[in-house]
Protein backbone atom coordinates (compact mmCIF):
# COMPACT_ATOMS: atom_id res chain seq x y z
CA UNK A 1 0.00 0.00 0.00
CA UNK A 2 1.07 3.34 -1.05
CA UNK A 3 0.53 5.82 1.41
CA UNK A 4 1.90 8.86 -0.49
CA UNK A 5 -0.39 7.53 -3.62
CA UNK A 6 -1.82 11.13 -5.33
CA UNK A 7 0.11 13.16 -3.42
CA UNK A 8 2.37 16.12 -5.44
CA UNK A 9 4.81 16.72 -2.86
CA UNK A 10 5.79 13.79 -0.44
CA UNK A 11 6.83 16.02 2.34
CA UNK A 12 4.01 18.14 2.04
CA UNK A 13 2.03 14.03 2.84
CA UNK A 14 4.64 12.80 5.73
CA UNK A 15 3.59 16.63 7.38
CA UNK A 16 0.07 15.18 6.88
CA UNK A 17 0.28 12.06 8.13
CA UNK A 18 2.38 13.07 11.05
CA UNK A 19 -0.28 15.91 12.02
CA UNK A 20 -2.81 12.87 12.08
CA UNK A 21 -1.01 10.68 14.04
CA UNK A 22 -0.03 13.41 16.66
CA UNK A 23 -4.00 14.25 17.24
CA UNK A 24 -4.63 10.82 17.80
CA UNK A 25 -2.02 10.57 20.01
CA UNK A 26 -3.51 13.92 21.92
CA UNK A 27 -6.90 12.79 21.78
CA UNK A 28 -5.81 10.00 23.41
CA UNK A 29 -4.19 12.08 25.85
CA UNK A 30 -7.04 14.34 26.08
CA UNK A 31 -9.43 11.32 27.46
CA UNK A 32 -7.09 10.20 29.47
CA UNK A 33 -7.11 13.85 31.31
CA UNK A 34 -11.07 13.99 31.26
CA UNK A 35 -10.81 10.23 33.19
CA UNK A 36 -9.14 12.49 35.87
CA UNK A 37 -11.46 15.34 35.94
CA UNK A 38 -13.33 16.10 38.78
CA UNK A 39 -16.94 17.99 37.95
CA UNK A 40 -18.85 18.31 34.68
CA UNK A 41 -17.46 18.72 31.60
CA UNK A 42 -19.54 19.58 28.14
CA UNK A 43 -20.80 17.73 25.99
CA UNK A 44 -19.48 19.23 23.11
CA UNK A 45 -15.88 18.99 24.64
CA UNK A 46 -16.29 15.64 24.93
CA UNK A 47 -17.47 14.80 21.60
CA UNK A 48 -14.73 16.50 19.99
CA UNK A 49 -12.07 14.61 22.00
CA UNK A 50 -13.97 11.57 21.30
CA UNK A 51 -14.30 12.12 17.53
CA UNK A 52 -10.44 12.17 17.17
CA UNK A 53 -9.65 8.86 19.19
CA UNK A 54 -8.86 5.90 17.23
CA UNK A 55 -11.29 2.96 16.09
CA UNK A 56 -11.50 0.08 18.50
CA UNK A 57 -11.11 -3.09 17.06
CA UNK A 58 -13.29 -5.99 17.77
CA UNK A 59 -10.65 -8.18 18.66
CA UNK A 60 -9.67 -5.99 22.17
CA UNK A 61 -13.42 -6.85 23.42
CA UNK A 62 -12.68 -10.55 25.53
CA UNK A 63 -13.40 -10.74 29.31
CA UNK A 64 -14.59 -8.40 31.89
CA UNK A 65 -14.34 -4.43 31.92
CA UNK A 66 -14.87 -1.96 34.58
CA UNK A 67 -17.24 0.73 33.35
CA UNK A 68 -16.69 4.35 34.23
CA UNK A 69 -19.45 7.43 33.31
CA UNK A 70 -18.36 10.80 32.01
CA UNK A 71 -20.62 13.62 33.96
CA UNK A 72 -21.85 15.72 31.18
CA UNK A 73 -24.99 16.48 33.15
CA UNK A 74 -26.53 13.37 30.96
CA UNK A 75 -29.39 11.23 33.62
CA UNK A 76 -27.95 8.11 32.60
CA UNK A 77 -24.82 8.89 35.10
CA UNK A 78 -27.35 9.47 38.06
CA UNK A 79 -29.00 6.14 36.84
CA UNK A 80 -25.79 3.94 36.79
CA UNK A 81 -24.82 5.06 39.97
CA UNK A 82 -28.65 3.67 41.07
CA UNK A 83 -27.87 0.30 39.44
CA UNK A 84 -23.98 0.02 40.54
CA UNK A 85 -23.50 -0.42 37.26
CA UNK A 86 -19.79 -2.40 36.69
CA UNK A 87 -19.47 -2.51 33.21
CA UNK A 88 -19.36 -5.02 30.15
CA UNK A 89 -18.60 -8.84 30.06
CA UNK A 90 -17.53 -9.68 26.20
CA UNK A 91 -17.27 -13.68 25.57
CA UNK A 92 -17.75 -13.36 21.59
CA UNK A 93 -18.79 -11.14 19.68
CA UNK A 94 -22.41 -12.55 19.32
CA UNK A 95 -22.88 -13.31 23.13
CA UNK A 96 -22.15 -9.28 25.23
CA UNK A 97 -23.43 -9.09 28.82
CA UNK A 98 -23.72 -4.87 28.15
CA UNK A 99 -25.24 -3.89 31.36
CA UNK A 100 -23.28 -5.37 34.48
CA UNK A 101 -24.33 -4.70 38.06
CA UNK A 102 -22.16 -5.15 41.38
CA UNK A 103 -24.22 -7.48 43.74
CA UNK A 104 -22.89 -7.18 47.86
CA UNK A 105 -23.21 -11.06 47.49
CA UNK A 106 -21.62 -12.14 44.63
CA UNK A 107 -19.86 -9.26 43.14
CA UNK A 108 -20.67 -8.74 39.38
CA UNK A 109 -23.49 -10.22 38.05
CA UNK A 110 -25.52 -9.91 34.82
CA UNK A 111 -28.17 -7.38 35.09
CA UNK A 112 -30.95 -9.22 33.30
CA UNK A 113 -33.69 -7.34 32.03
CA UNK A 114 -31.19 -5.57 29.84
CA UNK A 115 -30.93 -8.60 27.47
CA UNK A 116 -27.45 -9.66 25.95
CA UNK A 117 -26.04 -7.41 22.92
CA UNK A 118 -23.06 -8.31 20.10
CA UNK A 119 -20.62 -6.87 18.55
CA UNK A 120 -20.71 -5.14 15.21
CA UNK A 121 -18.63 -3.07 12.96
CA UNK A 122 -21.02 0.71 12.48
CA UNK A 123 -20.11 3.96 11.38
CA UNK A 124 -20.01 7.12 13.68
CA UNK A 125 -19.40 10.11 13.03
CA UNK A 126 -17.62 9.36 9.86
CA UNK A 127 -15.52 6.30 11.52
CA UNK A 128 -16.23 2.95 11.39
CA UNK A 129 -15.43 1.41 14.25
CA UNK A 130 -16.36 -1.38 16.86
CA UNK A 131 -20.13 -1.08 18.37
CA UNK A 132 -22.23 -2.59 20.55
CA UNK A 133 -25.57 -3.33 19.81
CA UNK A 134 -28.68 -4.26 22.36
CA UNK A 135 -30.96 -7.20 21.62
CA UNK A 136 -33.89 -6.15 23.56
CA UNK A 137 -33.41 -2.02 22.80
CA UNK A 138 -32.54 0.63 20.31
CA UNK A 139 -29.39 1.48 22.11
CA UNK A 140 -25.82 1.48 20.49
CA UNK A 141 -22.57 2.28 22.41
CA UNK A 142 -19.75 3.34 19.88
CA UNK A 143 -16.29 2.34 20.72
CA UNK A 144 -13.14 3.81 20.26
CA UNK A 145 -9.76 3.00 21.25
CA UNK A 146 -7.63 5.10 23.78
CA UNK A 147 -5.02 2.25 24.69
CA UNK A 148 -4.49 -0.90 25.39
CA UNK A 149 -6.01 -0.85 28.71
CA UNK A 150 -8.91 1.57 27.61
CA UNK A 151 -11.79 2.04 25.47
CA UNK A 152 -14.09 5.13 25.28
CA UNK A 153 -17.91 4.92 24.56
CA UNK A 154 -20.95 7.28 23.68
CA UNK A 155 -24.32 5.72 23.70
CA UNK A 156 -26.62 6.18 21.00
CA UNK A 157 -30.50 5.68 21.88
CA UNK A 158 -33.67 7.50 20.99
CA UNK A 159 -34.62 6.51 24.24
CA UNK A 160 -33.84 9.67 26.26
CA UNK A 161 -34.22 13.07 23.78
CA UNK A 162 -33.19 16.02 24.77
CA UNK A 163 -30.09 15.29 26.75
CA UNK A 164 -27.18 15.42 24.96
CA UNK A 165 -25.40 11.54 24.69
CA UNK A 166 -23.98 9.40 27.44
CA UNK A 167 -20.57 8.80 27.25
CA UNK A 168 -18.43 6.14 29.35
CA UNK A 169 -15.03 4.32 29.40
CA UNK A 170 -14.25 0.85 30.15
CA UNK A 171 -10.87 -0.46 31.68
CA UNK A 172 -9.45 -3.86 31.41
CA UNK A 173 -10.12 -6.23 34.73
Amino acid sequence: MNIFHGCVKRHACVESLRNRLNNRHTAADSWIGVTKKDGKIEDHEIEKIFDKLEPANMEVFKGDWKGHTVDTGHPGVKKNKEVRWAGKSFRSPDDVDPMVIYNDEVGRVWMEKTGRARLREVKYHGVVSTAMIYNNFPIIDHFRRVNDDMVAGVMDTPLIQGSGNLYFYLTKL
